[in-house]
């Protein structure tokens, strides 16, 4: 199963994993874009980020973190931008949900967001995009 339930999303991030989702696509008028959110465990608590990238793959390019980003011709590496910080796992599942919309049951571990942008790649990259709405293989790697 790719998605983590509530619990294993919970375990994961008290354990000092990282777990993201794919948000979908986000559009500037020159280059088409994707969004996802990664909620990561710092020493200051769990902070929630969202990242924002150049739709640039395919079915068989689904890594998201190669993916150029918007505004970075200097080949610096993208961090994302962080939109909070809490001390709790259930507040940070909480605060993804109201800050950015994320679904509770679509969090998987880190690296497995390109599967969930492999299945937007293949329903034809539309612009409202069901997440988990078509199923697939885990992206190659």
């Amino acid at each position: 199963m790719r998605f983590l339930v509530e619990p294993f999303a919970l375990g994961a991030l008290k354990r000092g994993r990282s777990i993201e989702q794919f948000l979908g696509p986000t559009d500037t008028p020159e280059q088409p874009g994707i969004r996802w959110a990664q909620l990561r465990p710092t020493a200051e608590g769990i902070a929630l980020i969202v990242h924002e990238a150049m739709d640039v793959g395919d079915e068989n390019h689904c890594d998201l973190g190669t993916f150029p980003c918007f505004g970075r011709e200097d080949g610096e590496e993208d961090f994302g931008l962080q939109l909070a910080v809490v001390d709790d796992a259930h507040a940070a599942l909480a605060i993804a949900e109201g800050r950015i919309g994320a679904d509770r049951s679509r969090w998987v571990n880190e690296g497995v967001a390109g599967a969930e942008y492999r299945d937007y790649v293949r329903a034809g990259r539309p612009s409202a995009f069901v997440r988990g709405a078509a199923r697939s293989d885990a992206c190659p790697g």
